[in-house]
């Protein structure tokens, strides 16, 4: 069986409804923000639609026919409902902002932080997922992401949130036993992360590669694996003194040396450009990018990278 509303096209049946329920094209053009002569065509072309009149139309005034009036009855009450859903649907969307991150991230960076945006946006709940698959955004119920590269994503605006920078880091103990004196003393440590950012490190501490130590013994897929050998007195790892902060600042972990090293590549938060406006999406970026700025360890390892917190990509 067809259906008879396949040959009606819905934008008429919202201008009849519109113009319907106020009993006056004028009024109805107002609201749907057309012209009075496009309303008019429109309900003009659902009439030869249907193959009879819906209004009477008078001088100054329209009025419904009998046809119209029962058309007019369930075109109110359906597009009462639909606005409804429609409403309710844009409603609980707004309520959730879903975040995909990075692990090591959210944990170390992100989670600590979290609980001020949320006393400060009572009205949304926060759903964090970190899925290490690269997610489109949108399609997946998914709002932001925090990701790790260059700033250039197909489709996505991104901007910086802090920069990728490393140092060595390991247990007091480690320390003590290793008798740290020279980077170069490295070389009798079991170290932890991964063989080129070791290189980079080396080269950064003037350690020439003949006296550099032998390639890591132990690498993992995400750095929290690795400074966690650290903590457990495993050896050295190469770990972000942005995000290993409170470990050292409550000395579970030391940083042997003051070198830092900064990669290309840095951590952004990107979304859909369309969305760049939506409430809850400026409102999550626009308190990122503060707390960032007010992260001194941020500042700081973004002045090494010669980027600033903010700045768009691409």
């Amino acid at each position: 069986m067809i259906d008879i509303l396949a040959r009606i096209p819905v934008d008429a049946l919202r201008v009849f409804e519109t113009a319907a329920r106020l009993l006056s094209f004028t009024r109805a053009a107002e609201a749907l923000g057309m012209t009075q002569a496009a309303v008019s065509w429109r309900i003009r072309d659902l009439e030869q639609r249907l193959d009879r009149p819906l209004f009477v139309r008078g001088t100054r005034q329209v009025s419904l026919t009998p046809e119209g009036e029962r058309l007019a009855t369930a075109a109110i009450e359906a597009m009462t409902l639909l606005r409804r859903a429609v409403a309710d649907v844009v409603e609980a969307d707004q309520g959730v902002l879903a975040i995909t991150t990075l692990q090591t991230l959210a944990t170390q960076w992100l989670a600590t932080r979290l609980g001020s945006f949320q006393l400060d946006n009572p009205d949304l709940a926060v759903r964090v997922d970190t899925s290490p698959t690269l997610s489109m955004l949108g399609a997946d119920g998914l709002d932001v992401a925090l990701r790790f590269g260059s700033g250039q994503w197909a489709g996505l605006e991104s901007r910086f949130l802090m920069p990728a920078v490393f140092t060595p880091l390991c247990s007091p103990a480690m320390r003590n036993r290793l008798d740290l004196q020279t980077p170069a003393d490295l070389k009798r440590a079991h170290l932890v992360g991964e063989p080129r950012e070791w290189a980079a490190w080396f080269a950064a501490a003037e350690v020439s590669p003949a006296d550099t130590a032998p390639p890591p013994r132990l690498t993992a897929d995400n750095q929290a694996m690795e400074v966690a050998a650290a903590l457990g007195d495993q050896g050295v790892a190469l770990g972000s003194p942005i995000l290993y902060a409170r470990e050292i600042e409550r000395g579970l972990l030391v940083r042997p040396f003051e070198q830092t090293v900064a990669l290309a590549e840095g951590y952004w938060i990107c979304y859909p450009p369309a969305r760049r406006l939506t409430p809850k999406i400026a409102r999550f970026r626009d308190w990122l990018l503060d707390t960032a700025r007010a992260d001194p360890a941020v500042v700081a390892g973004a002045r090494l990278a010669g980027r600033e917190v903010g700045q768009i990509g691409g």
